[in-house]
């Protein structure tokens, strides 16, 4: 073990860095090894203490490899040893209150450094005065000692400063050139993830576009166009309530019966997209089929509600169900919880043709009666859903808006009519709807 003790910083760097250069220690550990001692015998040293530098070398089993470790000490007389508050050591030491201790590999392949002949490992002494002597009572601080003294090779210092220096810089300079590589290839790589994002975006619109225009067809492949019936003019609009879910469960379906009469269904399934709009489809069918096979008008709901609610249990739908005589302007009605349908007469009056009753799917269902009433010549009938007179959540307030525009339209082409209607009903919007508005003229009857 080699032991020596100074007073002065300058000399005990400079033994620490003669002995990592010793040991062939890396440049940049053997800085850091200068570093850490410095940092903590600063204080000691500025205190009026003196420090003892100890070191010694372990090998490994295998003496020919030359490698193992360099132990390093940093002792004080008295407890006082510590890092300044907020300091980390550049290289971690195993701490007391009175000494510090760095293991540091060596490289494999370090020679041994042989101690010349008559000096013992410890041989430093202290002079009656208490200051460092060197082997033969020779001051440590003379040339060529390891005490308190001036640096005894200034030129030596010098070099191994340099050498340290130009590893740090190296070092900062290999730090600054991966930054820049890191930096170009992170903006190559966000410029990428980018174009990547836009892309995905674009096909996602795509998806979704080319989605909404299969539904549409479909829906509108369900959906029956406007029968041809002498005496009678008929028209519809339907919009969906998002153009991301065309389909709903605003649905109808108009056919003539047997006796000459038009049958007319307005169906509103609760919910939205494609499983509201099987719901409307079944309620239409077996709403058809009641019909045809000559069921009374009044007890068609109550009968629908029957047919469905084993298959399928959690529908449910509002329905109104109308019939009209081209000849005679006669007009029934029976409603399932459905919002009124609205008469315009030629003359401009407005009524509201009000009929209680409960939907597919509500409890106790069907229509409580039926309501007869009288259409004539140049007379305007608006069948519709709620998406039509709730959208700014006021289904009073939307109904007087409605009941205006249709007046306000009456004498339009009846194919322009509910378009109009509904461009009226939806300048604001709070409440978005699937919106369905049917209208039904009676034109001059045939002669």
């Amino acid at each position: 073990m080699r032991r020596h003790t100074f007073h002065a910083l300058p000399a005990l760097r400079h033994a620490v860095r003669r002995l990592g250069a010793a040991n062939a220690l890396p440049v940049e550990t053997r800085a850091r090894l200068v570093l850490s001692v410095s940092t903590l015998a600063d204080s000691v040293l500025r205190a009026g203490y003196g420090v003892t530098l100890e070191s010694a070398r372990t090998h490994t089993k295998d003496r020919s490899s030359a490698g193992g470790s360099l132990a390093v000490t940093l002792r004080t007389p008295a407890p006082v040893l510590a890092p300044p508050a907020g300091a980390e050591l550049p290289l971690p030491a195993q701490m007391s209150s009175d000494a510090a201790t760095w293991h540091v590999p060596l490289p494999a392949g370090t020679p041994e450094i042989r101690i010349p002949a008559g000096r013992q490992p410890d041989d430093t002494t202290t002079g009656g005065n208490g200051r460092l002597r060197g082997p033969g009572g020779t001051p440590a601080g003379a040339s060529g000692g390891d005490g308190d003294g001036a640096v005894s090779d200034p030129v030596a210092e010098n070099r191994l400063l340099e050498e340290e220096l130009r590893v740090a810089l190296a070092r900062v300079d290999s730090l600054a050139a991966d930054q820049r590589r890191l930096t170009h290839e992170l903006a190559e790589t966000n410029s990428g993830v980018l174009a990547l994002y836009v892309q995905l975006e674009e096909r996602d619109e795509q998806l979704r576009t080319a989605h909404g225009h299969i539904l549409r067809e479909l829906e509108d492949a369900l959906r029956p166009p406007p029968i041809a019936v002498d005496g009678l003019e008929l028209a519809v609009h339907y919009a969906p309530a998002g153009t991301d879910a065309p389909t709903g469960g605003d649905f109808y379906d108009w056919f003539t019966l047997p006796d000459g009469t038009v049958h007319i269904t307005v169906v509103d399934a609760l919910g939205h997209g494609v499983r509201s709009t099987r719901s409307a489809l079944n309620v239409t069918h077996a709403v058809r089929t009641l019909a045809l096979e000559g069921h009374p008008l009044k007890s068609i709901v109550a009968r629908t509600d029957e047919i469905l609610a084993p298959l399928d249990p959690e529908l449910m739908a509002t329905v109104l169900l109308a019939r009209i005589d081209p000849v005679s302007g006669d007009l029934r009605l029976a409603n399932g919880s459905h919002p009124p349908a609205l008469v315009v007469r030629g003359t401009g009056e407005k009524e509201y043709l009000e009929v209680r009753g409960r939907g597919v799917g509500y409890p106790f269902p069907g229509s409580e009666r039926l309501l007869h009433a009288k259409l004539d010549e140049g007379d305007l009938l608006v069948l519709y859903t709620d998406g039509l007179t709730e959208s700014r959540r006021d289904p009073r307030e939307g109904e007087q808006r409605l009941a205006e525009s249709a007046r306000r339209h009456r004498h339009r082409p009846i194919g322009e009519i509910p378009g109009a209607i509904a461009e009226d009903m939806h300048t604001v919007v709070l409440h978005p709807d699937d919106t369905l508005a049917l209208a039904v003229r009676l034109s001059p009857r045939p002669r």
